[in-house]
């Protein structure tokens, strides 16, 4: 069970079986108040009403739930931020990956999204995200199906 903050700043427990009849998106990114992480959030506040009809938003990263608390208040987001401290959401999804930066080698978030169906089954996924028109990619995707 990990902790959370949901659309309106409460902590909750988050437990991925929660997920289980809805259709969900889950978008690991590696740090809050970051820019790529916070142009990503950004994206997904100002898409929200496009992507609501299709599915729930969960953002996931090793920050605390404290962490997470500053960010969503900060960026006003408007959908629920997973703290995986440990990281073994993102182990279980193989984002937790070695990186490099300046030569120095360390583990981190490679930033990924993935699509859980009802069931709780991975629908679709994108790695390596690139995170400017990562969210339209999405949107596209589900006016396709």
């Amino acid at each position: 069970m990990l902790q959370a903050i949901d659309k309106d700043g409460n902590i909750i427990e988050f437990n991925e079986n929660d997920l289980r009849g809805k259709c969900t998106v889950m978008y690991f990114y590696p740090k809050d108040n970051t820019s790529g992480c916070t142009r990503e959030a950004c994206d997904f506040r100002d898409n929200l009403n496009r992507l609501l009809s299709y599915v729930e938003i969960i953002g996931i990263s090793p920050d605390s739930v404290e962490s997470h608390r500053k960010f969503q208040q900060k960026q006003n987001l408007n959908f629920t931020l997973v703290a995986d401290i440990d990281h073994d959401l993102a182990e279980k999804y193989g984002v937790w990956k070695e990186k490099s930066l300046y030569g120095r080698k360390y583990m981190g978030i490679e930033r990924s999204t993935f699509i859980i169906d009802a069931d709780g089954n991975i629908i679709k996924e994108w790695r390596k995200v690139k995170v400017a028109g990562h969210v339209d990619e999405i949107i596209a995707y589900f006016q396709s199906i």
